[in-house]
C-alpha cells in the first residue's frame, strides 16, 4: 500500500533510498531505459508503489525532449466528426493504443482554412512528439504543415498528394478500398442485377476514388448516368439516390461508397415505393454496426476494421518515436483487408 500523502512530493532520492539502489538506477527504470537488471527493476517498482511516487513530467520532458503526447489531426468539421461513427471508431482505436503506452492524445480539428495557422503554430511549438492525420483531401495544406514542423507522422488513408523524390515516402494505414468495392459489385452482379448504380464519395479523397475504381473494374462499360456524387453523409446519399432514380428509373442495384450514404439511399427508395432487395439490391461500405445492423432491412456491406486501423496507425507512430527501424521502402505502410458481410439488403 502507498504511504499516506504527507504533503511532500516523493523524490527520486526517496525512491532510491527505499529500494536500496542509486538515483541513476531509479531514473533509468522510471524513464523506461533498458540495461537494468530485472531484480533491480522489481525493487524500484515496489518502492515507487509504496511511496506513491509520480514522475515530474516537466523535468522528464527537459531530459528526454519528449512530451508524451501525440496530435490527432482530423481534416473535417466538428459536426461531421461527431455525426459519423467512422471517426469515433478510429479515434477509439488510436486512444486505446496510445493509452496502453502512457501517451496522451491531443485532438486537433480543422473547421476551416483559418485553423491551419493555429495548428501550424501548435505543432511547431513542441507540444507533441508526433502526429496522426486522417480524412485529408487533395489540396489539403496539412501534410506540408506537419512536414515543416519536423514531426514523425503516420497518415490514415493512402495519400493523394505527391512527394518530392528527395523526400521519404510517408507511412500510412488504409483499407483495401478498391478490392472491397470489386467484391460488392461482383456480389450484385452475381445476384443477376444488370443496372448497378454507384453513389460515390468525395473525389478529393482516395477512399472514394479507390471505391469508384473498384466499381469500374467490374463494370467498365457502365452507363455514366448510373454514377452519382455523394459526400459520405446520409443526406448526400439521399440526394444521390434521388438523382439516380430521375436519370435511370430502371436501376435495380446500388453500391454506395459508405454505409451512411447507403442508409440515405434506402430512405429514398422506401419513399419512392421501391422494395429492397426486391426491386433494388443495396450494398454499402464500412460495416458500421450502428448503421448497417439497424437499417430495415439490415445492410449488406463491405467490412473494414476501422478501430484496428486506428490502433495500427498509433502503433506505427510509436515505433517511429521509439527509434525502431522501418520495414521496407514504404516505411511500414499497411493496407488492411476487407470482407463482404451479407445481410438482407442484397
Amino acid at each position: 500500500m502507498p504511504e499516506p500523502f504527507s504533503g511532500d512530493r516523493p523524490t527520486l532520492e526517496a525512491v532510491a533510498a527505499r529500494a536500496g539502489v542509486s538515483r541513476a538506477t531509479v531514473s533509468r527504470v522510471v524513464n523506461g531505459s533498458t540495461g537494468v537488471r530485472q531484480s533491480l527493476v522489481d525493487k524500484v517498482v515496489l518502492a515507487v508503489e509504496e511511496l506513491g511516487y509520480v514522475p515530474n513530467h516537466a523535468a522528464r520532458t527537459l531530459v528526454t525532449r519528449r512530451t508524451g503526447a501525440v496530435a490527432v489531426i482530423l481534416a473535417e468539421p466538428e459536426d461531421r466528426i461527431f455525426s459519423d461513427p467512422f471517426f469515433s471508431l478510429q479515434i477509439r482505436g488510436i486512444s486505446k493504443e496510445l493509452t496502453s503506452h502512457d501517451t496522451q492524445l491531443v485532438l486537433l480539428l480543422v473547421e476551416g482554412s483559418g485553423d491551419h495557422d493555429r495548428i501550424a503554430r501548435y505543432l511547431a511549438g513542441g507540444h507533441v512528439d508526433g502526429a496522426l492525420a486522417f480524412s485529408l483531401h487533395t489540396d489539403d495544406p496539412l501534410p506540408a504543415i506537419v512536414r515543416r514542423a519536423g514531426l514523425p507522422t503516420v497518415y490514415g488513408g493512402r495519400p493523394l498528394w505527391t512527394v518530392a523524390p528527395e523526400q521519404q515516402a510517408v507511412p500510412y494505414v488504409d483499407a483495401d478500398n478498391r478490392g472491397g468495392a470489386r467484391a460488392a459489385v461482383r456480389h450484385l452482379r452475381d445476384l443477376g442485377r444488370t443496372r448497378i448504380a454507384h453513389i460515390a464519395g468525395p473525389p478529393d479523397q482516395t477512399s472514394a476514388t479507390d471505391r469508384l475504381d473498384g466499381y469500374r473494374d467490374v463494370l467498365g462499360d457502365a452507363d455514366p448516368a448510373l454514377t452519382a456524387q455523394g459526400a459520405f453523409t446520409t443526406e448526400s446519399g439521399a440526394r444521390a439516390m434521388t438523382e439516380l432514380l430521375e436519370r435511370r428509373p430502371d436501376v435495380d442495384a446500388v453500391f454506395a461508397a459508405n454505409d451512411l450514404m447507403a442508409s440515405g439511399a434506402l430512405r429514398v427508395l422506401r419513399e419512392r415505393g421501391r422494395t429492397v432487395p426486391g426491386d433494388v439490391a443495396l450494398v454499402g461500405f464500412d460495416n458500421l454496426d450502428s448503421v448497417a445492423e439497424t437499417t430495415q432491412p439490415p445492410l449488406t456491406t463491405v467490412q473494414q476494421d476501422v478501430e484496428g486501423q486506428g490502433r495500427l496507425m498509433a502503433r506505427l507512430l510509436l515505433r517511429r518515436l521509439g527509434g525502431e527501424p522501418e520495414d521496407g521502402p514504404d516505411q511500414g505502410s499497411v493496407v488492411m483487408p476487407t470482407t463482404l458481410v451479407r445481410r438482407a439488403s442484397a
